[in-house]
């Protein structure tokens, strides 16, 4: 009786649904602890950091069932600074995911916003990528690699795989269902400019296959940009797989970058494995991935190792104390992901303690 008042008072300025077999979910991650930063451009920092093992998210998604196993769906997620409460990133309210589409149990799904690509929706929620289950965003790439010059890019090379969840605006993607354990996807990006369909776009294809335990995936990322009238683009590709026994999780992880417009390239190799002991809330980890660029990023190299011990009180909430090295050729400089100066030295070592929780 109530809602019908409302819409009858709301005349025609309004229409009025009650909507059946639909739902609206909030749900967020949450994380903050204190790390130490051996060498940040020659000195060393403790210092409080946040969003590190996973990233600080508020998400409002839902779904309504429009009969025949079609659904309509959309996600709203903010990114947020733990540290200060200001958005992120670019200070946008949803700006690490917003899109609305439809999902449908035998054609597929579509949807059309601001979204991730298929590098970090094959690969990393394929459960390919150790950063998963070892310290987060620490463990995503980047490494003595500023020449590599990625448009846009807080350091030149932060995140230079997408895997941490970098995001294409005004995109159209379609995710297929599964076939005998196989599904693909491809994504669409329009680049806005008046007299040019090309200019500022982007591709990105996705090609996934579970099969129990086992799953394996492939992802391809072509990115246009515009800064400042110089037009460039930037072509990433990566392989990976999984395993899951009882209680230990494998992965190995194959990833790449190329920059067209200056021909800097790097490519990693990542192994991991995250072990839980039988009826205990322990969790241990580690992780080993090396890094190549060719000659235009001075053939630099690097090794990288993780390490995590978590504990966890309930399904929601642990804490966790966590190591990470990376050691380069001479000459080079060490630069761990998510720290924004680089080591003055070969190397960089971050020991983290932390808290974790979600809703």
């Amino acid at each position: 009786m109530k809602l019908k008042a409302v819409c009858a008072a709301a005349g025609t300025l309004f229409a009025c649904h009650a909507f059946a077999q639909s739902s609206v979910t909030l749900s967020g991650l949450i994380d903050g602890g204190v790390s130490y930063v051996s060498n940040q451009g020659g000195k060393s920092v403790v210092k409080f950091d946040d969003g590190i093992e996973v990233p600080n998210l508020l998400k409002i998604d839902g779904k309504e069932d429009l009969g025949g196993g079609l659904k309509a769906v959309f996600d709203l997620t903010n990114q947020f600074e733990l540290g200060s409460g200001s958005f992120m990133p670019g200070q946008s309210l949803f700006g690490r995911n917003a899109y609305v589409g439809l999902d449908d149990d035998h054609y597929g799904r579509v949807t059309l916003g601001n979204q991730y690509d298929f590098m970090t929706d094959s690969l990393f929620f394929g459960f390919n990528d150790a950063a998963f289950y070892a310290q987060g965003i620490y463990d995503f790439r980047n490494g003595p690699f500023a020449k590599l010059a990625l448009p846009n890019n807080p350091t030149g090379a932060f995140d230079w795989d997408r895997m941490a969840g970098e995001r294409v605006q005004n995109s159209v993607k379609y995710l297929s269902p599964t076939f005998s354990g196989f599904s693909a996807g491809a994504m669409y990006g329009f680049g806005n400019v008046a007299g040019s369909i090309g200019a500022g776009n982007a591709q990105s294809f996705g090609l996934n296959y579970v099969n129990g335990p086992f799953g394996a995936n492939a992802a391809y990322t072509l990115t246009k940009t515009d800064v400042s009238g110089v037009q460039d683009s930037v072509r990433n590709w990566g392989v990976g797989a999984h395993y899951h026994f009882d209680h230990l999780i494998t992965t190995v992880l194959f990833t790449t970058v190329r920059n067209n417009l200056n021909g800097a390239a790097v490519w990693e190799a990542e192994v991991g494995a995250a072990y839980s002991f039988n009826n205990s809330p322990w969790l241990v980890s580690g992780v080993y991935s090396y890094m190549k660029g060719n000659d235009v990023v001075d053939n630099n190299h690097a090794h990288q190792l993780t390490a995590e011990l978590q504990y966890n009180f309930s399904k929601r909430t642990n804490v966790y104390a966590a190591a990470v090295y990376q050691r380069t050729n001479a000459g080079g400089n060490a630069q761990i992901n998510d720290v924004m100066v680089a080591s003055s030295s070969p190397s960089q070592f971050i020991g983290r303690i932390g808290l974790q929780t979600r809703f």
